[in-house]
C-alpha cells in the first residue's frame, strides 16, 4: 500500500477542482494496484449537491467495473469525507478509505462523528487519516483566503 503515491493523485485532482472555482477536494478508487475511478468537487459546475469528489469517483470506478459494490478498493481523499459521501462509501463496500486533511466541520471519520466506527451499521471500511494532511489542508486554506480577498475587495 502506498497511500502517500495515491493521495498524490487526488491532490492533483484537487488542484483541478480548485481552477476550475470549486472548492478543491480531490479522490481516487484504487483497486489491485490500479485506479478504478477519479473525481474531484463539482457541485457548482454541475449544479448537483451530491456531485462531491468521492462521490463522483465511486460512480467513475462503479462505471468502469459495471457493479455500484466495490469490494477490496480503497477510496483516497484529500478531506476527510461528510456524511453523505461516507454513506455511499458504505454502500459501495470500500474496504478501505484515506483521507489527508481533517474536517472539524462536516467529517465523520473521527472529527464531528465517527460513522465508520458506528457498531450498529452493516458495514465497516478501514480508515486512515492524515495522509498528507499538511498539504491537503493547505490546498484548502488558500483556496479559502483568495475567496475571502476578493470578497473583501469587491
Amino acid at each position: 500500500m502506498n497511500d502517500e503515491l495515491w493521495m498524490t493523485e487526488a491532490l492533483n485532482l484537487a488542484r483541478e477542482a480548485g481552477a476550475a472555482g470549486e472548492v478543491p477536494v480531490g479522490a481516487v478508487v484504487v483497486l489491485d494496484g490500479q485506479i478504478i475511478g477519479r473525481g474531484f468537487n463539482q457541485p457548482i459546475s454541475r449544479q448537483d449537491p451530491t456531485a462531491h469528489a468521492e462521490v463522483v469517483a465511486l460512480r467513475d470506478a462503479a462505471t468502469r467495473l459495471g457493479n455500484y459494490r466495490l469490494p477490496g478498493a480503497t477510496l483516497y481523499v484529500t478531506l476527510e469525507p461528510c456524511m453523505m459521501c461516507a454513506g455511499a462509501m458504505m454502500h459501495a463496500r470500500l474496504a478501505r478509505v484515506v483521507f489527508g486533511a481533517k474536517d472539524p466541520k462536516t467529517g465523520v471519520a473521527g472529527s464531528v462523528l465517527d460513522l465508520f466506527g458506528e457498531a450498529r451499521l452493516n458495514h465497516h471500511a478501514e480508515i486512515t487519516g492524515g495522509v498528507r494532511a499538511e498539504e491537503c489542508g493547505q490546498l484548502l486554506s488558500s483556496f479559502f483566503a483568495a475567496r475571502r480577498n476578493r470578497t473583501e475587495l469587491a
